[in-house]
């Protein structure tokens, strides 16, 4: 007799059904796992013999085979556990084999009989929704499962034995609730930096319009401290958003509880990281922090202290808003559609250009230190600032900035007019930054002045096709954020301005 289990294996965040086929037989006493079992599913042998014995049950002195198929696709992870013991529990009689066809399973299994958390369970849900099954979880994973689809039908046992009572019908497990994280403190507030008025607005216009940022100065003006309060401006994520946020977060492994936030996600990995964990990979290919930032920040604080290398990296999940991770056996591809935000010094000791300093070894420190940015990124970033040192009469004067209820108020209101211009033009993109090259000259709407000042100041800057696009795009923004229709010549003035040509004439 053979027994068939339904579970899912994933690429990227897609979840593919597998077959779990369970055989009982005649032969040597032994127990085989095939169809291309990573390690973890290997040793699933002995957590599943443990779990069973210590559920009352124990294994056949006969042969037991379990066939993962396709046979041809590498399953990795343990959630493999659970499927491969109701399988064998099915096949000697310990539960209805009919009842678990409609299910699709997964959960890790531990010694005493436990199913355990895994990682990925969001995105299995949507999958096995997908294919008209209901859902067999770990409990501590049903919180994030019942977001797939509130007539689904899941089950989130704690044990090989609360299952097996249900299924006898002497036991009846409920179907567990959806789980969101409670909203967090205060956030961090615009009103608590002291002067900068001019990087308070670019941040806010990075935020209406979703464009990207790099703000460049000495140390201690407070770079930082800007990022870090650009949460608290940003809108919160709608449904759609928040779905595809969370499945990157299920399969890292990142949801706390399995409970969803509707939080933008703000990633800040430090300067040390590898390409493997900005844009992914490893042995299991697993998501990077462009992909856990996706619909949110990634922040990248001391850009010129990352691996060239490294930054290079996201020249292409910038432009296209996924990143592709490509292997010998298989090929994944998670979203990534940023906002990158940015921060530097001006040279490697910091001071570059500030009154009363002067660096020994003259205007190279800043031209070799800035050099570590390639011209194809920085082409890719809107928005550069320059972010001067505080004074002390800004410091000791008293705060009258504006608070982030504030400025999140205006963003919201330019960012209701960019969803309504792209819903009606029958584009999923959201805002202007991610707007396509195809639409660009219909939402910019430019007379015959501003076509000729842009034209102008183009060939004077030697802007290039794609600069020339995102200068339009900011243009968009600065009118959103002031209610215009058209673009006029003061919006294209200040989307010039904020190129930041001159920041790095030096490297150049």
């Amino acid at each position: 007799m053979v027994s068939r289990v339904t579970t899912l294996a994933f690429q990227g965040i897609e979840a593919v059904p597998v077959d779990v086929q369970v055989q009982i037989g005649p032969g040597m006493v032994a127990f085989t796992i095939v169809g291309l079992p990573d390690k973890a599913v290997a040793e699933s042998r002995e957590r599943v013999r443990a779990a069973l014995h210590a559920s009352g049950l124990a294994l056949p002195a006969k042969r037991v085979t379990v066939n993962l198929a396709p046979a041809d696709l590498p399953k990795e992870g343990s959630h493999y556990d659970l499927p491969i013991a109701l399988g064998i529990m099915a096949t000697i009689g310990a539960i209805p084999s009919d009842l678990l066809s409609n299910y699709a399973v997964l959960g890790e299994l531990g010694l005493d009989g436990t199913v355990t958390q895994v990682s990925g369970v969001l995105p299995a849900a949507v999958g096995a929704n997908a294919l008209g099954k209901g859902l067999i979880c770990p409990a501590a994973s049903g919180g994030e499962a019942a977001w797939a689809d509130s007539e689904m039908d899941i089950l989130a046992p704690r044990s090989l034995i609360q299952l097996a009572n249900h299924f006898q019908g002497t036991q009846v497990l409920s179907r567990p609730a959806a789980k969101l994280q409670a909203p967090p403190g205060t956030l961090p507030d615009l009103a608590d930096i002291r002067g900068q008025e001019s990087a308070k607005r670019a941040l806010e216009i990075a935020a209406a319009g979703g464009h990207n940022l790099l703000m460049i100065g000495p140390p201690g003006a407070g770079k930082s401290m800007l990022a870090s309060r650009l949460p608290s401006i940003l809108p919160p994520l709608l449904p759609k958003e928040l779905l595809e946020v969370s499945m990157i977060a299920s399969l890292a492994g990142e949801l706390a509880d399995g409970r969803l936030t509707d939080r933008r996600p703000f990633r800040a990995p430090h300067h040390s990281a590898s390409m493997a964990a900005l844009i992914g990979g490893g042995l299991r290919a697993r998501p990077g922090e462009v992909s856990l930032a996706h619909n949110g920040v990634l922040f990248l604080d001391e850009l010129p202290e990352f691996n060239p290398q490294v930054l290079d990296s996201l020249r292409q999940p910038l432009e296209t808003g996924e990143a592709v991770i490509a292997r010998a056996n298989h090929r994944v591809a998670y979203p990534a559609r940023i906002q990158f935000v940015s921060a530097m010094n001006p040279c490697r000791c910091g001071y570059a250009g500030e009154p009363g300093h002067q660096c020994k070894r003259g205007r190279r420190c800043a031209s070799e230190y800035q050099a570590r940015i390639s011209g194809p990124l920085l082409d890719r970033i809107d928005l550069r600032i320059e972010v001067p040192a505080v004074s002390a009469r800004d410091l000791i004067a008293p705060s009258s900035g504006e608070t982030s209820q504030a400025v999140a108020a205006r963003v919201a209101a330019a960012r209701a007019i960019q969803t309504d211009r792209f819903r009606t033009l029958g584009l999923s993109a959201r805002t202007n930054a991610s707007a396509p090259a195809s639409v660009i000259d219909q939402i910019a709407q430019l007379d015959v002045k501003s076509r000729n000042f842009i034209q102008d100041a183009a060939e004077t800057l030697n802007l290039s096709a794609r600069g020339y696009h995102r200068i339009l795009k900011l243009a968009r923004t600065l009118a959103d954020l002031d209610g215009h229709d058209s673009l006029t010549r003061v919006h294209l003035a200040e989307a010039l301005s904020f190129r930041g040509q001159d920041l790095f004439q030096a490297a150049a």
